[in-house]
């Protein structure tokens, strides 16, 4: 057996702590870019889809203005709004979905701890869209709704 001198100075001493640290360091950036850009992606996908539904309301005031004067109301109106701006997120999402079951398999490296297939993350996302798309078309929808008919109708 050797034994040490326990008069020599120690160099490089570091906690446990530092050295876990210091190695998860990068996977921890990366995670940290991940979810930014996943954010910036959400909150432009968000602004996209409230810039699509916000410009084809305005195209159909005068439909949406004929509608209420002839005694739609406007829950009816919010919901028709609501409906037509869904239905396209919704075949979006099956298909991205679907995409993304058939790509898993390129992500499985990417992933620590988590299936590729985990059910409870296409449920999660699949939520959060469904969510951040229904906001979107929920706000120019509800200024549809506050159309005054006669306002609308007196403008052509």
């Amino acid at each position: 057996m050797k034994l040490i001198d326990p008069t020599l100075p120690v160099a490089n001493f570091r906690t446990i702590e530092v050295l876990v640290s210091n190695a998860l360091a990068k996977p921890r950036f990366s995670s940290f870019l991940m979810g930014l850009f996943a954010i910036l992606a959400l909150l432009l996908t968000m602004v996209g889809l409230y810039g699509v539904v916000a410009y084809t309301v305005s195209q159909r005031m005068r439909e949406l203005g004929i509608r209420l004067a002839l005694g739609a109301r406007r829950w009816g109106v919010v919901r028709l709004v609501v409906v037509q701006g869904m239905r396209p997120a919704l075949a979006g999402l099956v298909i991205g979905v679907a995409g993304a079951l058939g790509l898993t398999r390129l992500l499985a490296a990417q992933l620590f701890e988590i299936r590729p297939t985990d059910p409870a993350t296409f449920i999660g996302v699949s939520l959060v869209i469904l969510t951040v798309t229904l906001l979107a078309c929920w706000l120019p929808a509800r200024r549809a709704a506050r159309l005054d008919p006669m306002v609308v109708l007196r403008q052509d």
